[in-house]
């Protein structure tokens, strides 16, 4: 396999780069946006709003993830947003420091190598441990091919907390909500030796360690 790089978008090379794998899968491929220049501003690593990542296989651009910190919990009501039985939206949202996981894409030819993704999952765990958040929060269509649920239910260990209809992207599916405490993940994964798992720690696990001696959460 071919060597996999993942680094911020930062450069105008980075962010052409990331332009071209959401040009293919979003507005060709997918058809949900009309176009991708309004998905990335002309300066990608100058907001401290959001942090773009790009995934490279050999020095090729790969997959993108978007990171949006501190996102708003107030959907429209056009959204028509509905929660599970016995979710308090509120505690929810005042329970962690939220960073919310978008615009994860990767170009069809890379999708079986499942360590694109990973590495992408891995910078992104790193970036939001580093800054002090606590949690994710993400959406995923139901039921379209290639969607990432199972990945994130099943293996990260990302909860359901509700549903929308509708959102910002041109797609009929419903929206399924999702949140990660990203403690608790690493307290499930730390002692194993299961190479997903291995590949998520890699590169958190030190920053991870430093912060929680230091809050007193682990001797």
């Amino acid at each position: 396999m071919s060597s996999i790089a993942v680094s911020k978008v930062i450069t105008t090379t980075d962010r052409s780069d990331a332009m071209s794998v959401i040009e293919a899968v979003f507005v060709r491929e997918k058809q949900w946006i009309e176009g991708a220049q309004e998905q990335l501003p002309e300066k990608a690593g100058a907001t401290e709003r959001c942090s773009w990542f790009i995934a490279r296989v050999g020095g090729k651009p790969a997959g993108v993830m978007r990171l949006l910190y501190d996102p708003s919990f107030n959907l429209p009501k056009a959204f028509e947003v509905s929660f599970e039985p016995g979710v308090d939206i509120e505690k929810v949202q005042s329970s962690g420091h939220y960073a919310e996981i978008g615009r994860f894409m990767i170009l069809p030819e890379y999708r079986r190598q499942y360590l694109v993704a990973l590495r992408l999952m891995r910078s992104a765990t790193a970036e939001v441990v580093e800054r002090g958040y606590t949690h994710f929060i993400t959406d995923v269509f139901e039921g379209k091919a290639h969607s990432p649920l199972n990945f994130h239910t099943r293996i990260l260990g990302f909860e359901v907390i509700g549903r929308h209809l509708f959102g910002e992207l041109n797609c009929s599916s419903t929206r399924i909500i999702l949140t990660l405490d990203i403690l608790k993940l690493y307290n499930r994964i730390k002692d194993s030796r299961s190479r997903i798992y291995q590949e998520l720690l890699e590169g958190i696990r030190t920053p991870f360690g430093k912060r929680l001696s230091v809050s007193g959460c682990i001797e």
